[in-house]
């Protein structure tokens, strides 16, 4: 017990010196953020924050794996960020739905998170500056591409600044306690197709409703007796409801990829990162492996590339290219350079760090 005593008042003494260490932190932040308002410098920039991350790992010795480091000084800089300027994010909502998840992985919990109806709610807010950013999907690894977010980028001259990857952990929760009381199931329709193996094993003649999303399901189950939602642990407390099986979902490697949004992206190379751009070829043979011969005499890799009509007329199609690299890195630049020059229409989206996947 006396050593026990020891490793306490040990832990107690190295938490003071922290404490003190954060507020010092903090301190030099409120002078950041002056020198920021002073001179009309943003105060987030996302390749700066990553460094930071990227930095603090590389100098971990352990126990804390490097998931628990950029949790905990994802907070670190959250906090301290709002001491410069509470950061404004409008997300796909309602609250506890994964794009919440996304934006406070991403803001941390210092930051004004506001959730919104629609993809379209988010880019407009953004686009009329009452936030600073925005947080929508973009893809799901199992469901594939969210097509309404890439039109939106047709739509807009918004820029990506960031990407986050959450894990999509599906439970099962209600108010009831077992699941022979289950009479019917709510979720979103991506989730209920992620779920349906387990569902058709465990509540084969349980009706299953879609809903807009899982925070939803969850807010029904809730009030309404007999019933279950589809939804993440944070829907589960936010809502007081008894998780009845976890992670239901049939895959266990499945994420959803969010995209950070705003007037700008991250203007310099974090050193990890990626470039987004959208494109049309003419309408001629070989058009396409025109475009994207450049990537390949220049080494560039294309992690990504999806098509999508243009609604403008039929048949023509634009394509959603991910890249890795920033767009100031001399090849990347090269090889966008001469895309361009071959295409109908070019516009590049934004670079920004490169998310994790965790």
């Amino acid at each position: 017990m006396e050593n026990l005593s020891e490793l306490r008042e040990e832990i107690d003494r190295i938490d003071r010196e922290i404490l003190t260490l954060l507020n010092r932190r903090a301190k030099i932040a409120q002078k950041v953020g002056e020198i920021k308002r002073e001179k009309g410098l943003p105060f987030y920039v996302p390749g700066r924050e990553a460094k930071i991350l990227s930095k603090l790992e590389e100098l971990n010795q352990g126990p804390l794996p490097p998931e628990s480091i950029r949790a905990i000084f994802r907070e670190v800089i959250s906090a301290c960020r709002a001491l410069e300027e509470p950061t404004k994010v409008a997300f796909l909502g309602p609250q506890a739905t994964f794009t919440h998840l996304a934006a406070l992985k991403h803001f941390g919990t210092s930051s004004d998170l506001r959730p919104k109806d629609s993809i379209d709610d988010v880019f407009n807010e953004v686009e009329k500056g009452r936030v600073d950013y925005g947080v929508v999907p973009i893809e799901n690894s199992i469901e594939g591409i969210v097509n309404y977010t890439i039109d939106m980028f047709l739509e807009t001259d918004l820029k990506i600044s960031g990407e986050v990857f959450v894990p999509v952990n599906l439970h099962l929760m209600s108010k009831e306690g077992s699941l022979d009381r289950i009479k019917k199931v709510y979720s979103h329709r991506h989730a209920i197709a992620q779920s349906r193996k387990w569902l058709s094993e465990n509540l084969p003649y349980v009706e299953v409703e879609e809903v807009s999303s899982t925070a939803r399901a969850a807010e029904i189950a809730s009030r309404e007796p007999g019933s279950a939602a589809i939804a993440s642990e944070a829907a589960a407390l936010l809502y007081d409801l008894n998780i009845l099986a976890k992670n239901i979902q049939e895959l266990s490697k499945n994420f959803t990829r969010f995209l950070i949004i705003g007037k700008s992206d991250s203007e310099f190379p974090s050193g990890r990162d990626k470039t987004s751009v959208m494109f049309s070829t003419r309408h001629e043979a070989g058009a396409l492996f025109k475009a994207l011969q450049p990537f390949a005499v220049y080494d560039v890799n294309l992690s990504k590339i999806e098509s999508r009509p243009t609604k403008k007329k039929p048949w023509e199609y634009v394509f959603f290219v991910d890249i890795e690299g920033h767009r100031k890195e001399e090849r990347v630049s090269k090889a966008l350079s001469e895309l361009e020059r071959g295409c109908s229409f070019f516009k590049i989206l934004g670079s920004y760090p490169t998310g994790f996947k965790e």
